[in-house]
């Protein structure tokens, strides 16, 4: 506080904004799942919603997103996606069991078609290393696809950033079997 007034510096999240790169791709998503008749939703740790609120700023297009959860502690994923404790306990929340549950909890959770999860660290961890992410795409009906990224401890903007490509690219891939996750 300066002189009585609560000052805060600008996030680094999101300073300065979302790559051209990143904006096209949530336009192509977009643009596949209203072609397709497809309903999106996601489940996110450590982007915080970034996705969801990306895929709801395109105009025209964002009635393909059905929801999102933001569920960035434990409870949050045991309480609103299903993760079981066993998961979180036993291969914890940063895995490819939690990343997995997370993308079909969102699908029994809601009306979508299709779910992509996020689950990482951010910055170093107690129980992991920075950049380490787990991603999970699930499909109703078929199988949840899974990727790990080891991004590196490049800070949190860009860690989130580079999971918002995978993220997305992992939707492109669900919608378009032709198209690369990688």
């Amino acid at each position: 506080m300066a002189g009585g007034v609560l000052t805060l510096d600008m996030a680094e999240a999101l300073d300065p904004a979302i790559p051209d790169d990143i904006e096209r791709l949530a336009q192509e998503v977009l643009a596949q799942a209203c072609d397709r008749e497809v309903m999106l939703a996601t489940a996110e740790s450590c982007t915080g919603g970034l996705l969801a609120s990306l895929l709801t700023d395109i105009p025209g297009k964002s009635h393909a997103f059905e929801r999102g959860f933001v569920t960035y502690s434990d409870e949050a994923k045991h309480e609103l996606l299903g993760v079981s404790r066993a998961i979180l306990e036993g291969d914890g929340a940063v895995s490819e069991a939690a990343a997995r549950a997370m993308a079909e909890g969102a699908l029994a959770a809601s009306r979508a078609h299709l779910a992509v999860s996020i689950t990482g660290f951010a910055e170093a961890a107690p129980d992991g290393p920075a950049g380490l992410v787990h991603f999970a795409c699930a499909r109703r009906g078929g199988a949840t696809r899974h990727r790990m990224e080891r991004f590196g401890d490049v800070g949190r903007a860009e860690v989130r950033l580079a999971a918002l490509r995978v993220g997305l690219k992992l939707l492109r891939a669900s919608l378009n079997p032709r198209a690369r996750a990688a």
